[in-house]
């Protein structure tokens, strides 16, 4: 397992970080490691977001010291969402084949996570996010079919969208942790416009879906002292309560948003002005 940590910050610290340093505080450049458990840990609400990729191996979800518990899940729950070819997730013995864009639930308490392939050639992208919980849920498969859209924005503001809630409880109880993907509509660039913060909880953006040519701006920082991270494709940004998360890509695209904190009410979001944005 690859888990590199991020620690909190200040925002007044942040006004003050050039390109170099906001992409090691904020960005996780590398997601998707073949056969490999690649998790970013970051002290904002403590979540954890990564990508497992099985190709020619059946990856393990092991234990880490820096959780100091016997095994990952013990005061964890996750969320995974496939991005890539069909898999199979085996929870504890019970297996749950998760073809492209299914997303499921793993509750506290769960001891053993096995990730697999079914084609090494097409192989499955497992991105997860995992946030302490308190208390233990059922497993919860979701297919694509059963997350609930939530059709929003205007082309005439080049954000028609629509917003699939898989962890949500729209659909299913977690104990904190919310996840879910939105896809945009060709011609649209914006993610969400205006900008917005909820200091009630933080976010972590995965961006995918462009070419290789297509970057991602995705904006950041205090509403009056606003900062940009350029995005290529697979690759996620750290979004602390205090932050907008907003952005825009030279090409439609597709990203995965997940949020952990105090409520897990979506709509409460403290919006911002076009014009007053500095």
């Amino acid at each position: 397992m690859k888990l590199d940590i991020r620690y909190n910050n200040h925002p007044e610290d942040s006004k003050k970080y050039d390109t170099k340093t906001l992409r090691e505080r904020y960005l996780i450049e590398e997601v998707f490691t073949k056969d490999t458990l690649n998790f970013t840990y970051s002290h904002h609400d403590r979540i954890i977001a990564g990508g497992i990729m099985p190709v020619e191996k059946t990856v393990a979800l092991g234990s880490t010291k820096e959780l100091g518990t016997e095994y990952f899940l013990e005061r964890r729950e996750m969320g995974i969402i496939n991005v890539g070819g069909e898999g199979l997730i085996i929870i504890d013995g019970v297996s749950y084949s998760m073809v492209h864009k299914d997303g499921i639930y793993i509750p506290k308490g769960t001891k053993e996570v096995l990730f697999k392939s079914v084609d090494a050639n097409n192989p499955a992208k497992f991105y997860m996010n995992s946030s302490p919980a308190h208390k233990v849920l059922p497993i919860v498969h979701i297919p694509f079919s059963k997350a609930n859209p939530r059709k929003i924005g205007d082309p005439k503001n080049l954000n028609k969208r629509t917003i699939y809630q898989y962890l949500n409880p729209a659909v299913l109880e977690t104990c904190a942790l919310q996840m879910g993907l939105t896809e945009l509509e060709e011609g649209n660039a914006w993610n969400t416009m205006p900008a917005h913060t909820h200091d009630r909880r933080m976010e972590v953006y995965f961006y995918f879906n462009l070419s290789k040519d297509d970057v991602v701006f995705h904006l950041m920082g205090e509403p009056t002292e606003t900062r940009h991270i350029i995005l290529k494709n697979e690759q996620a940004v750290i979004s602390p309560s205090w932050s907008i998360h907003a952005g825009f890509a030279t090409s439609a695209y597709t990203f995965i948003w997940g949020m952990t904190g105090e409520n897990q009410t979506y709509d409460d979001m403290d919006f911002v002005k076009s014009t007053d944005l500095k």
